[in-house]
């Protein structure tokens, strides 16, 4: 099955069911589907099969035809973080080179400084307007044909081709064919528990590969809410006016959530599952949501862009015995989905006994068919057929899984290991914090410093000598940070994810008041 059948079996089983609310818009899913057709027929008046076509929008309507009706024109659908810059942007549309590019209008002054700088220079299509160099995006996709074009995919084609946050360095343009894709749709329909009334709320920015939900929740003929793009009252808002039943966030919009007043205003009673993920949930935020909700259920999971989804899920069942007798699953993301292996293993690839920290590997259809124009870097991220995910974990006697930290995020000081998350979630007990990111920097002594960037909550204080005796009491004494920042926000990217490069750079510099070394 390809991604781009997707409308069409929706709107078989479901014509007059409402696909996407959106902005006061409302699309069935016999609309979306020639929609979709409609796209696909246009854009191969301007291309041929295998071209890229990238986008750089917000979350739209138009953006969700793109996710069907370009890989359905057998082309391949390169997602473009709206938060770069404009070098960050010239350099991703060097690397994948589109032959079209599909834009917003608020996006145009960022790349007619963009585009001279590009070597093969795209077919411009402007979504909701038109101008100079401009084509319309209504204009041409209406004058298409809305039936299937003529052209079937394979499920082997490029279908999205994904570039990495580059938490570590330059982006990789993940490839992600109809088959990986639809393998990650299918492994998490495996472990979703669904109800046929449920109305779902898609609050991810639309380029991220959390974007695979859009056709789980599809194909099981749901309607979905989108929002242009995250806050908290509109969120509030939409989930009071459509009766929403389930939504998945960041762990970071949860935070927001619950430091909200206007929260207590709206009308949440039809919300029954939240499910989170891209970044690592602190076990406080979510004991005080569940505290905060006893009624919602809550969900979470494993996976990456390479994995085009997750591979591991745990569901409501475990989060109610957590609460119960079992505190330590809050920590875990759960146990393997069907579809996918998951291995931990050392640096020998031998498998790690439970409790026994190592890198976590992944076999399945779902994972990456390799990066764009990078066979090297393709070749490093698989071992003996087993994609390497940079992510220490560990499992334990009952087969969950608890990732520990990123490899590439361990910290070593005097010759021991320390685990940034297991010194953050420390830290997030501290009534004081609102956000911490730990990281380390050279030292000449140690080898390296732990060091622990903090946002404090609003009015709030606390000193850095407070806060190292408060993990000393908690932690061995070689995990404690040896220094502490206080920051007014930490840099993220649109998951939520900290960007903890970005203050390894900045500590590098000499910023903080630490002297570089």
């Amino acid at each position: 099955m390809l991604l781009s059948d997707v409308p069409a079996l929706a709107a078989h089983h479901a014509p007059d069911i409402v696909a996407v609310h959106f902005a006061g818009r409302s699309v069935s899913y016999g609309e979306l589907h020639r929609r979709c057709n409609r796209l696909s027929n246009a854009l191969l008046t301007l291309a041929e099969p295998g071209s890229r076509v990238a986008i750089l929008a917000e979350n739209c309507l138009e953006y969700v035809d793109c996710y069907y009706g370009v890989p359905g024109a057998s082309m391949a659908l390169t997602l473009l973080n709206y938060r770069l810059t404009p070098r960050e942007l010239v350099y991703i549309l060097n690397d994948s080179a589109p032959e079209i590019l599909i834009a917003e209008p608020k996006y145009r002054a960022t790349l007619n400084q963009v585009v001279p700088q590009l070597k093969q220079k795209p077919q411009l299509i402007l979504i909701g307007a038109e101008g100079e160099a401009w084509r319309s995006y209504d204009d041409l996709v209406s004058r298409a044909d809305p039936t299937p074009p003529a052209l079937r995919p394979q499920e082997t084609d490029l279908c999205w081709l994904l570039y990495t946050s580059g938490t570590t360095g330059l982006p990789k343009g993940a490839m992600l064919s109809h088959r990986n894709l639809m393998a990650a749709v299918y492994n998490s329909l495996s472990g979703w528990d669904r109800s046929k009334d449920d109305v779902c709320l898609f609050t991810f920015p639309q380029f991220h590969v959390a974007g695979y939900v859009m056709p789980i929740y599809h194909l099981q003929n749901l309607p979905v809410v989108l929002l242009r793009n995250f806050d908290t009252e509109t969120m509030l808002r939409s989930i009071e006016e459509f009766g929403v039943t389930s939504t998945a966030m960041a762990p970071t919009m949860i935070a927001m959530l619950l430091d909200d007043a206007r929260a207590n205003q709206y009308d949440l009673s039809s919300l029954r599952r939240i499910g989170y993920g891209a970044s690592s949930m602190p076990v406080a935020v979510l004991k005080r949501a569940r505290e905060r909700w006893p009624n919602i259920d809550f969900s979470t999971g494993f996976g990456m862009t390479e994995l085009a989804g997750n591979v591991m899920f745990m569901g409501p069942e475990d989060h109610r015995r957590a609460a119960l007798d079992a505190p330590q699953l809050l920590r875990s993301v759960g146990r393997q989905l069907p579809l996918a292996r998951v291995r931990v293993i050392d640096d020998m690839n031998r498998d790690c006994p439970p409790g026994v920290p190592g890198e976590i590997v992944i076999k399945g259809d779902q994972v990456l068919t390799g990066y764009w124009n990078n066979p090297e870097a393709t070749q490093n991220s698989f071992i003996d057929g087993w994609f390497r995910s940079g992510d220490i974990g560990e499992w334990d006697e009952n087969g969950y899984l608890y990732v520990v930290d990123r490899k590439k995020d361990m910290i070593l000081t005097g010759g021991e290991n320390v685990y940034p998350r297991e010194v953050e979630e420390v830290l997030y007990q501290h009534p004081a914090i609102a956000e911490v990111a730990v990281a380390g920097r050279p030292d000449q002594t140690w080898g390296e410093a732990v060091v622990a960037f903090v946002v404090l909550r609003d009015g709030s204080q606390a000193s850095a000598e407070e806060l190292i005796g408060f993990c000393r009491e908690q932690i061995a004494s070689y995990k404690k940070p040896r220094h502490v920042v206080f920051i007014d926000t930490l840099p993220k990217n649109a998951s939520g994810k900290v960007l903890k490069r970005e203050l390894r750079e900045r500590l590098m510099r000499g910023e903080f008041g630490l002297k570089p070394l």
